[in-house]
């Protein structure tokens, strides 16, 4: 009986906190949905439906550009930062030199670098490559991370070392075993840090925002900023663009939701 009650407490907790996290969205979906003089009434639903809100969002600003812009950049850098940190992540799991370990833990050392130390040196040396305003400098800076390699790391490291040894000894090359053997195994992983890359750089706000100064290379993050003029901020517009944004996002987590969850039991608590 104990048991049982203390998992009817633990679901009714969760189900709630679930609740508390949905509340800001449903705000905002309902607030994108009412008349623009209605925004700070106390009703929870306007007089009507605004669905116009959305076409004035999508149709007032270049809209449809920051879209392309942002489809363009986070699949580049999820794809970059995918391949990338499974490289680094086989070499540190799976091959054996001098100096790994110490190399590896001041990879990961970089983990501890706030962003801001680092945005000063990385834009002079975009503006020294001619590439600010560019996909160059929106996507290279960031297809590069220490937390994929640690987390792909994690994960290799559980692939039974036999299974290499028997595809060596039927002559299968470093590079064909990677490929072919580790990278199968290792698809829950990798699709975890896909989502964790594509939410993160979806809804990177800081370095576009620095790194860009025309509309036509400004993102989601960094056009949505335009709602807000000096004469006040168009809330119901505001509300409807960041519906529209945060679509992506939700369509990732609902169709990867499978391999985030088993990706990231496997990748957290085990290793050797």
């Amino acid at each position: 009986m104990g048991r049982t009650a203390l998992k009817v407490i633990s679901y009714v907790g969760l189900t709630i906190l679930s609740l508390l996290t949905f509340l800001p969205i449903l705000w905002m979906v309902l607030t994108a949905l009412k008349p623009e003089n209605e925004v700070f009434s106390t009703e929870l639903i306007g007089s009507e439906l605004a669905w116009n809100n959305f076409y004035n969002a999508w149709t007032s600003l270049p809209f449809g550009q920051f879209f392309l812009n942002s489809i363009i950049v986070t699949a580049a850098v999820t794809f970059l930062e995918v391949a990338t940190s499974s490289l680094a992540a086989y070499a540190f799991a799976r091959l054996k030199f001098k100096g790994r370990d110490l190399l590896f833990y001041l990879y990961l050392g970089t983990l501890m670098v706030p962003a801001q130390v680092v945005l000063i040196p990385q834009y002079i040396l975009m503006d020294k490559l001619s590439w600010v305003d560019t996909y160059q400098a929106l996507i290279l800076p960031m297809a590069f991370t220490a937390f994929g390699t640690f987390l792909l790391r994690q994960f290799f490291l559980t692939i039974p070392y036999e299974l290499e040894e028997a595809a060596k000894m039927d002559g299968c090359s470093r590079f064909r075993l990677y490929f072919q053997i580790i990278l199968p195994l290792a698809k829950p992983a990798l699709a975890t840090l896909a989502v964790f890359s594509f939410v993160s750089q979806w809804n990177n706000f800081f370095w576009p925002l620095i790194i860009t100064n025309t509309a036509e290379m400004q993102t989601l993050t960094v056009g949505l900023r335009m709602f807000q003029g000096i004469h006040g901020t168009e809330w119901h517009l505001m509300m409807a663009a960041s519906t529209i944004t945060i679509i992506p996002t939700l369509l990732v987590f609902v169709f990867f939701q499978r391999y985030l969850a088993e990706g990231i039991t496997i990748s957290g608590i085990a290793g050797r």
